[in-house]
């Protein structure tokens, strides 16, 4: 397992190169959507229509962050249960996205689609969301703000700490971790 620094947009050489329990630290901008705003950016790709970023090479973080205190961008931003997007992540990844973060197992369209267009899903540490935030330099609403928290954001990060957990290899850092520990008969 190794330690990568990478920048936003990924490209499919960045994501080729990572294998399950890598550890990033993603710099750049990547974009904040949850299941609300997943919906809504699927629908306007299968109707063919603009989407309010460009999903090349693109990181999508599955967060609700908290309003920031005075002077901050941003306030807590812990990564939200994954499975939720799962239905729609494929079609982003299809559609150029090269990254995701959250938290928990993702289904196997999902780890399929990773292998087939090169993209990763990467863990963030649940409950270590105000930690997370003070990685986040900035922070803008870019669409669908009657969503709240749950809108769309862009977000300037750096050093912000990830694990690969579904690789373009089709590993499972979840199912590994088990593998070791569980009885061979």
């Amino acid at each position: 397992m190794a330690t990568y620094n990478l920048t936003t947009p990924l490209t499919e050489e960045d994501t080729r190169k990572l294998k399950a329990g890598d550890v990033v630290n993603l710099s750049g901008v990547i974009y904040t959507a949850r299941d609300a705003a997943h919906k809504r950016l699927v629908d306007l790709i299968e109707a063919g229509k603009e989407l309010p970023f460009d999903l090349e090479g693109s990181v999508i973080y599955f967060v609700g962050p908290t309003p920031p205190k005075p002077g901050d961008p941003i306030g807590s931003a812990g990564p939200t249960t994954s499975y939720r997007m799962d239905s729609y992540s494929p079609t982003m990844l299809k559609n150029g996205s090269k990254g995701m973060i959250g938290k928990g197992k993702r289904n196997q369209a999902v780890k399929d689609a990773c292998v087939e267009y090169g993209g990763i899903y990467f863990g963030a540490t649940g409950g270590a969301g105000a930690l997370l935030g003070k990685k986040i330099k900035s922070a803008e609403v870019i669409a669908y703000p009657e969503l709240g928290p749950e809108a769309v954001r862009r977000i300037e990060v750096e050093d912000f700490p990830v694990t690969v957990i579904n690789d373009t290899y089709g590993n499972d850092l979840y199912q590994m971790g088990r593998e070791q520990y569980e009885v061979k008969d």
